[in-house]
């Protein structure tokens, strides 16, 4: 899909107290961290108390690079966002009326951004706890003037279920999650019927529901989990899986997993 109207770059606040030239050092701990991004991803936005379940990941803060950190401080207020499950999103003001596709887990942001950039009529919901990775997505969206991304932080459960309403997207992709690939962690992974049945809910008629995985046990999973949701329909008239659409890049981690010889799998599923 593609967009005729000139967008142009929202402007971008200074975050309070800080400059373009300061830096983020490597290996900053939490608290150092709060204070460095004041106005930034908060480490746990829905809060502990929130309730109680077993998450298909774990927080990840990682060690920030000076222009992540320079991102994160910049662009945050702007086009980031916590999910802390407490307010309704209003999809069509945050994205200036476009379509929206939720992306849950985005590693560093790469493959994001060549899709925001090859289709900018489709705004593009990026969600992840990653902290690097969600200041590098805000630098690459900035560097390439990109206007249709937002960025996410924490429990894609909570913001699927309280925070976007029934059919208010256009599509879901879920590339690469975490496998798991240990049977007693096995209940951990995100494609579960808990997960994919409220998911399809919040698609519009006609959206798709995306999977990739190079885990074939996952991807069997998947396809399992998939074709069981009523409310979803496999597009492979086979019943089987998907080749990788032209609007899905290979990214760096499954150019690698392609040279050790792995098989990736894609699901393409449609809201019925």
């Amino acid at each position: 899909m593609s967009d005729s109207r000139n967008h142009t770059s929202p402007p971008v606040p200074e975050a309070r107290g800080a400059t373009r030239a300061e830096a983020t050092p490597r290996g900053v701990n939490r608290a150092e961290r709060k204070l460095l991004f004041p106005e930034g991803p908060a480490a746990d936005p829905a809060g502990s108390h929130h309730e109680r379940r077993i998450r298909s990941f774990r927080p990840r803060r990682g060690r920030v690079t000076a222009g992540q950190g320079e991102a994160l401080r910049r662009l945050w207020p702007t086009w980031g966002l916590d999910i802390d499950g407490r307010s309704t999103l209003d999809l069509d003001a945050l994205f200036d009326g476009l379509p929206v596709v939720l992306e849950i887990g985005f590693g560093m942001g790469e493959a994001t951004a060549r899709m925001a950039a090859d289709d900018p009529g489709t705004g593009i919901l990026a969600a992840d706890v990653h902290t690097p990775g969600q200041g590098n997505l805000l630098a690459l969206a900035e560097r390439q003037g990109l206007t249709n991304i937002r960025v996410a932080n924490g429990d894609a459960i909570i913001l699927l279920r309280e925070m976007i309403e029934p059919g208010a997207l256009a599509g879901l992709r879920v590339f690469f999650p975490d496998p798991w690939p240990k049977k007693r962690h096995h209940k951990r992974r995100l494609i579960q019927p808990e997960f994919v049945t409220p998911a399809a809910g919040r698609l519009r008629q006609g959206a798709l529901f995306h999977c990739a995985t190079d885990w074939e046990p996952y991807a069997e999973q998947m396809l399992e989990v998939l074709t069981a949701c009523p409310e979803l329909e496999n597009t492979r008239p086979d019943g089987g899986y998907a080749p990788r659409p032209a609007f899905r890049p290979v990214t760096k981690f499954e150019s690698a997993g392609l040279d050790k010889g792995h098989r990736v799998h894609d699901l393409l599923f449609r809201r019925r």
